[in-house]
């Protein structure tokens, strides 16, 4: 049976089916009303894990959470991601990993979320017009000024997950990943053997129909739905693996939750597993 629980940078216990708010609408109404009534949900039903980003919204998802749930519970870990800004030509989103831009999007999520420290924070994407060493070590020094407790990369590859490691700990990698997807199973493979959490993104996105129409069989065998038991499958895969699955409405969140006490059979998971494999 697959452990509930993981340790964070081998400290920072989680529990391992997270949420993600990137869907939360956050404009003012009946929606964003609703996305702190989910926000809230997620924590009543033991949820300890949140994700978000300064991208989303600009940090009107942080500003949300903030509202929804500070003062924060005792173990509730709210993740947020930096590295993503409005600097282009026409103030578009591009990838931004300047040491400047970095210490300012830090600064600006303590105050929105309202804390002092962020225990993990995520560079949103490596820039590839600012040294990598630049980039990890902002976050260091930032960690070093008891501004941020752990850090975490995404969307990397086992190269650069490895440089990354030569300049700084690193505690978790958060890459798109799921059932029918699992290009980035190498980089799974590293951060099992480092210890390192893994944040699957879009983790139960589907695939071509053949495929789909054998998670359905599956989720009919098991009396569940696809939905958890692609989730389930994230939970089994790997340890290390901490799904964040997001939604705006309470009851697909409920639906997600439940999958932890999915129990997929081994014949059950050699199916699942052969529906896809790692990119070649």
């Amino acid at each position: 049976m697959a452990s509930t629980a993981f340790l964070i940078g081998g400290d920072l216990e989680v529990r391992r089916l997270g949420f993600g708010a990137m869907h939360l609408p956050t404009e003012p109404g009946p929606a964003r009303e609703g996305s702190v009534a989910v926000a809230r949900r997620a924590v009543e039903l033991g949820v300890t894990l949140i994700d978000t980003a300064y991208m989303y919204g600009g940090g009107a998802n942080e500003e949300l959470l903030a509202e929804a749930l500070h003062p924060y519970p005792d173990g509730l870990l709210v993740t947020t991601k930096v590295g993503v800004a409005r600097s282009g030509p026409a103030g578009e989103w591009k990838l931004d990993g300047r040491p400047a831009v970095l210490r300012e999007q830090v600064e600006q999520a303590l105050r929105r979320l309202r804390v002092e420290r962020i225990e993990l924070l995520q560079l949103h994407r490596i820039d590839p017009d600012t040294p990598l060493a630049d980039q990890v070590g902002t976050l260091r020094d930032l960690r070093a000024e008891g501004k941020i407790g752990r850090i975490g990369l995404s969307e990397v590859t086992v190269g650069e997950l490895g440089q990354a490691r030569e300049i700084v700990e690193v505690a978790s990698v958060q890459n798109r990943y799921n059932l029918l997807d699992r290009e980035h199973e190498p980089v799974l493979a590293a951060c099992e053997a480092a210890g390192i959490a893994f944040l699957p993104w879009r983790p139960v996105a589907w695939g071509e129909s053949g495929a789909r129409a054998e998670i359905a069989a599956v989720a009919a065998e098991a009396g569940a739905t696809p939905t958890q038991v692609a989730l389930a499958w994230l939970l089994g895969h790997s340890p290390v693996i901490l799904p964040i699955p997001g939604t705006a409405r309470i009851g697909h969140l409920e639906e997600n939750l439940a999958a932890e006490r999915l129990r997929l059979s081994p014949a059950h998971r050699e199916r699942l597993d052969g529906l896809t494999g790692p990119a070649s």
